[in-house]
Order: C-alpha cells, then sequence, then structure tokens
C-alpha cells in the first residue's frame, strides 16, 4: 500500500488510544481501560524503520548507506537523551498528562512532514504486492531479531538498575544522569562510527561489536558508586549504537527489498522485546534479592550477543562459501 497510506491510519489508531488513556487517567476509570488504551498506543508506526527504508532506497549499494544509518541511530539517541527530561518536567510543572500530550503533537507533526516527502517515498512494485512469507524466513533476520532481543535487554536491565541504583544512594534523581550518560555515550560513537569506511565485512565487524558489548557488561560487577555506574554505562553505550547499526545493515543485505521494511521493524521490535523483558528481570532481583545480583542480567544478556553474532558470521559465510562452489 506504500508509506503514505498506511501512516495516516496508523497514526490515528495510536494518538486515539493515546488519548483514552490520557482520559482513563484523569477521569480515574478502571485499571483494565489503562492496559487496554496502553496496547493500543503502543501501536504507533515505526519510524525509525520507515525512515531506515527510505534511506536504504536511495543510498542501496552506496557507501553513504552505513552513514545514514549512523546518522539516524544519533538521531535516536537524541531522542532519548532531551525525551525524558522535557517529559518528566512538564508533567511535574503543570499536569501528568502533559508529556504524553506533547508526545503525540509531535508524532502527528512528524508523520505530516514525513507523509509530504513524497519524493524519498520508496515505490510500491508489483514484487511488494504479490510477494507472499516473511522476512523472518531467512535465517539470519531470525539470528538478529534474538541478538537484538539480547541488546535490548542490556537496555533494559540498565534502566531499572539505575533507577534503584540511585535510590539505594539516596539520590533518586541522579539515575537521570546514569541513563544519559548512557545515551551519550552511544550518540557520540554512532557519530565516530558514521565517519569510518571498513574494509572488513558486515559480519565481522557485527562481531567485534557485539564481542565489546560483552566484554563492557563485566565491570558492572563491581560498581559500588553512581559515579562508578556512570562511567559504566558511557563505556557500555559506545558500542550500543554501533551494534544497533550494523544489525541494520545486515538486515538490508539479507532480505529482499520489497521485505525491507519488515525487516528493519523486526529489529526495532527485537529491541523493544529485550527492553520490557530486561526491565521485568531486573526489576525481579532487585525487589526479591539484590541490585548486585541483577547487573548479572546485563552481563548474560551481553554474552548473549556476542555468541549470537558468531553464529550469525558462521552462517553468512557458509552461505557464501556455497554461491562461490555453485557459480
Amino acid at each position: 500500500m506504500g508509506q503514505s497510506r498506511v501512516l495516516p491510519w496508523a497514526t490515528l489508531f495510536s494518538t486515539t488510544s493515546i488519548l483514552l488513556l490520557l482520559a482513563s487517567t484523569y477521569l480515574d476509570l478502571p485499571y483494565w481501560t489503562l492496559y487496554l488504551f496502553a496496547f493500543g498506543g503502543g501501536c504507533m508506526p515505526n519510524m525509525s524503520a520507515l525512515v531506515r527504508s527510505r534511506w536504504t532506497s536511495i543510498y542501496r549499494g552506496s557507501p553513504k548507506l552505513h552513514t545514514a544509518y549512523s546518522f539516524e541511530s544519533v538521531v535516536d539517541e537524541i531522542c532519548f537523551i532531551i525525551g525524558p527530561p522535557i517529559s518528566v518536567g512538564l508533567s511535574v510543572a503543570l499536569l501528568p498528562q502533559a508529556g504524553l500530550l506533547l508526545a503525540i503533537v509531535f508524532l502527528v507533526l512528524g508523520v505530516s512532514l514525513f507523509i509530504l516527502q513524497k519524493e524519498t517515498e520508496p515505490k510500491v512494485s508489483i514484487e511488494n504486492v504479490t510477494s507472499s512469507g516473511s522476512a523472518l524466513q531467512s535465517f539470519p533476520v531470525r539470528v538478529l531479531v534474538f541478538s537484538l532481543i539480547a541488546l535490548g535487554t542490556i537496555v533494559g536491565a540498565v534502566d531499572i538498575i539505575s533507577v534503584a541504583f540511585a535510590q539505594q544512594a539516596g539520590t533518586p534523581a541522579a539515575a537521570s544522569i546514569v541513563l544519559s550518560v548512557y545515551a551519550i555515550g552511544s550518540c557520540l560513537a554512532g557519530l565516530i562510527f558514521g565517519t569510518l569506511e571498513l574494509r572488513m565485512t558486515l559480519q565481522k565487524q557485527f562481531v567485534l561489536a557485539s564481542f565489546f558489548t560483552a566484554i563492557t557488561t563485566i565491570p558492572f560487577l563491581f560498581v559500588e558508586s553512581i559515579f562508578a555506574l556512570s562511567v559504566c554505562v558511557f563505556f557500555a553505550g559506545l558500542f550500543f549504537a554501533p551494534t544497533m547499526i550494523l544489525a541494520m545493515g545486515l538486515v538490508e543485505k539479507n532480505v529482499p527489498e520489497s521485505q525491507l521494511t519488515e525487516g528493519l521493524t523486526w529489529m526495532s521490535t527485537g529491541l523493544g522485546i529485550g527492553a520490557g523483558l530486561g526491565a521485568a528481570l531486573a526489576g525481579w532481583l532487585v525487589n526479591d534479592y539484590a541490585i548486585s545480583i541483577s547487573f548479572y542480567v546485563a552481563l548474560i544478556a551481553g554474552f548473549m550477543v556476542w555468541l549470537l553474532s558468531l553464529l550469525l558470521s558462521r552462517v553468512i559465510n557458509m552461505v557464501v562459501d556455497q554461491k562461490k562452489v555453485t557459480c
């Protein structure tokens, strides 16, 4: 159907659900209404995947695609840095619903401006309409989804651990500083990584980035202060953006053009699932055991990212070798 035809309806459904969610909180309606409308609000368009799909349409086969993916990751990190403080500030200063109301305004405005960019919208070909199956039929894509679930688990665990650690230290506000440092590290890495032109294959780069993602979770086990936690999350954040960028690049290499948006959306979905899983596991361990135990969630998830990257690299190399034999 094309982006410009799907986006208005998806945005309308999502924004209506969020408005009903806010009305439920304001009118003190039963709790089940909160879950119902929150679910509908979560069905908002995945703009990151849609934008990356357009970048791919413009720069497919060009080194500029790597830079474009990096730029998109940096923009995402900037949103993560400035979004929460603005939302919390408005909700505290004006009314509890103010943060989400502003988010709705930005969503509608952003989608409207995005739809107006007709020249960059990927064209809907006959293949797009008649193709069957899913991007998940590709084994590399499935591995990448699980990799990003593991990567998202680190993010979710760090969020909960930071809040719990700051509260234990008697400085709850410091949690926002820790999380901002994490996003700043990722943002800086994305900017630098986008300027590099590495000759190494994408799968090898992914293995290397995943290895350092795993290694940077080890220092979490020795954290004893907010400052130490901030330093640890900064270095952990340095490898978040590159790993994400490489995952998106690998999707672009392993799915047909007609399934690219779906494949990129699965990446964001995997990251979101992981963030929820990491937050749930870390929260459970913090409440029932100790903050120090919850750090193992990030550690295990980090090494899962690395192991999955090794599996992915082996599978891709096998496919390449088979193609060479066939030729």
